[in-house]
């Protein structure tokens, strides 16, 4: 898959800290917009997996959605208003890094800080495609996957190519912190109260 360079436009957040030791969860998504089915995911994963800080990484474009999302300057924006509280951080490094591909991002924090513990969070809708991101098996020997259930996850989701193909390392949620602490590869499935809301919904009434 080729890449497609992107202009830089943001400069560093101040509160993107890392220090050695750091366990950091790296949420990446267009968010277009964002809704309480993403913060539903945030917070649920920065509390089970007992993380430090959550990343929110904004996609300057999703390699798989054809349609251009709102500036990434109005959905920062809108982030920031649904979760203000402490530990969560909208990054633009997608954009500094000039890619719109999760491995990328992967490749350089893991390298530039090994001693940082990150781990991916998704929602179950994003595990039913990961089998389609650019180098996802790698994405899964690099750091630690944790899946978040959420409305209208359907069973094919849990059964798709990915998770079949990363089966034999699946933890059980009571190990989660486990997980991360231990790092890649493993991954675990969280079920918690559900949020129903979508992101297509809101677009469609926007």
């Amino acid at each position: 898959m080729n890449h497609t360079p992107v202009t830089p436009r943001f400069a560093a957040g101040k509160a993107e800290t890392l220090a050695p030791g750091m366990a950091v969860g790296l949420y990446g998504g267009s968010f277009d917009p964002p809704h309480a089915g993403h913060r539903h995911v945030a917070l649920t994963a920065k509390k089970r997996l007992g993380l430090d800080a959550v990343w929110w990484l904004v996609a300057p474009q999703n390699p798989l959605k054809a349609a251009a999302p709102a500036t990434l300057e109005t959905r920062i924006a809108a982030i920031s208003a649904l979760i203000p509280e402490p530990g969560h951080v909208v990054s633009t490094i997608e954009d500094r890094l000039g890619t719109r591909y999760t491995i990328d991002i992967i490749r350089h924090l893991t390298t530039r800080y090994p001693q940082v513990r990150f781990v991916w969070i998704m929602g179950a809708d994003g595990l039913g495609s990961f089998h389609r991101w650019g180098h996802w098996r790698e994405i899964a020997a690099r750091v630690p996957i944790c899946v978040i259930a959420r409305g209208g996850t359907p069973l094919k989701w849990r059964l798709g190519k990915a998770a079949r193909q990363l089966s034999h390392a699946r933890v059980q949620p009571s190990a989660a912190t486990a997980l991360v602490k231990r790092g890649a590869p493993g991954w675990t499935y969280i079920t918690a109260p559900l949020h129903a809301e979508a992101s297509s919904l809101l677009r469609r009434g926007r």
